[in-house]
């Protein structure tokens, strides 16, 4: 007997594949601080908390596949305060943002379709799509230019008649970067004059920093009827683990062709869409302390960064993602020795290697992703290992 092919062609995570080598070194006694992985230290709001703690239920029933009425009815107000309109009905409940991304490419694609992308990309951006059946077209943003949009003419010449969509993430994550108002103008234009649908992942809204601004898909009228913007709960209330995400569009052809495959997982997490609608009236005090505070981080990151002999970084705009380029060949190799051969005083340090997050081949090989997720004074001792790990390394 033999699995299939198509998890055959599947690549483990380059978040969490290396979790095994963390596990042995923690195992031994040794303490690893966690920059791998976008999982946030911050609290959650007390209020999703509390709603979970005050459900009082005789049956625990399946709810509406699209997402609790209530609920749907009240997220309207939570986007009109980032300045989109929306109404109940433009919104899908998904299992998360990533049950919303497979279903965005289920919908709009077939079997063999295309998706232009700008890389590097969240990877499992790659994972939904080989789901999908989906081919994800990439074109390369380069760390020198802190992953700038590529030309629109770099876009427009990956076009083909499989074509179906191009994709975003704004904020990105790896990289960090906040597209503007032009960019998202451009590729507006862009999707218009070829007949494409444009998805936008924004689950990194609330994380923009410097005094830049955050441009939604759905701000655009002229493209409302092919704008599709995938989002989640997880990181703008650090509650990753509720798994609560929506598929937003004003075309509501869109969303009841989504609803077919909604209805066939039955429907989103119950009690987690109670603590979400909770969760909708955090005051703004709660977000504008979160930025604050991953501004802190994001600058002890990139200060430590800018004095490692041979690294070279792009300084992130939104997000927590850092992506830096260490003087190594292989960055995954370099992950594994600080897990399984380094310490610093019982010490040491775990990242993502880069190349995962693009689909060229041979690209990212020496660069990391580095998640600021933790407080400042672990950031800092982290990024002391990593100095002192690298300069080991390269001393070999």
């Amino acid at each position: 007997m033999h699995i299939s092919q198509r998890i055959e062609k599947f690549e483990a995570s380059p978040i969490r594949r290396l979790r095994p080598y963390a596990d042995h070194a923690i195992a031994q006694g040794r303490k690893v601080y966690h920059l791998n992985i976008g999982q946030p230290d911050i609290k959650t709001p007390p209020a999703l908390i509390e709603a979970v703690k005050n459900i009082d239920f005789t049956v625990l029933e399946y709810g509406p596949s699209d997402g609790l009425t209530e609920y749907r009815k009240a997220l309207p107000q939570y986007y009109a305060r980032h300045g989109i309109s929306l109404q109940p009905e433009d919104i899908m409940v998904t299992t998360g943002g990533s049950e919303a991304i497979l279903f965005t490419f289920m919908t709009l694609c077939d079997p063999g379709d295309e998706i232009i992308i700008p890389e590097p990309f969240y990877t499992n951006f790659g994972g939904f799509a080989r789901m999908a059946g989906v081919t994800l077209v990439p074109v390369t943003a380069q760390l020198e230019d802190d992953f700038q949009l590529p030309s629109i003419d770099a876009f427009a010449r990956k076009i083909t008649s499989r074509t179906k969509a191009v994709m975003i993430c704004n904020p990105g994550n790896p990289t960090g970067h906040v597209y503007t108002r032009e960019d998202m103008e451009a590729l507006a234009a862009l999707v218009v004059e070829h007949d494409l649908f444009f998805i936008a992942d924004e689950v990194y809204r609330e994380f923009v920093y410097d005094g830049l601004e955050h441009t939604s898909i759905l701000s655009f009228p002229e493209i409302a009827d092919r704008a599709v913007m995938v989002d989640s709960i997880s990181k703008r209330y650090s509650a990753c683990g509720a798994r609560i995400g929506f598929m937003v569009s004003r075309n509501h052809e869109i969303l009841a062709a989504a609803l077919k495959l909604g209805q066939s997982r039955l429907c989103p997490p119950h009690i987690e869409q109670i603590a979400a609608m909770a969760a909708i009236s955090t005051p703004q005090e709660y977000t504008d302390e979160v930025l604050a505070e991953y501004q802190k981080r994001r600058d002890t990151v990139s200060r430590a960064l800018s004095e490692i002999p041979g690294v070279v970084f792009s300084h992130p705009h939104g997000a927590f993602y850092i992506v830096a380029r260490l003087p190594v060949d292989s960055a995954e190799d370099f992950a594994i020795y600080l897990l399984n051969e380094f310490d610093l005083d019982g010490e040491t340090v775990m990242f993502a290697p880069a190349s995962g997050f693009y689909a060229t081949r041979g690209l990212g090989l020496d660069e990391i992703r580095i998640a600021y997720v933790l407080n400042v004074e672990d950031l800092t001792r982290a990024m002391e290992i990593l100095k002192a790990g690298l300069a080991a390394y390269t001393a070999r």
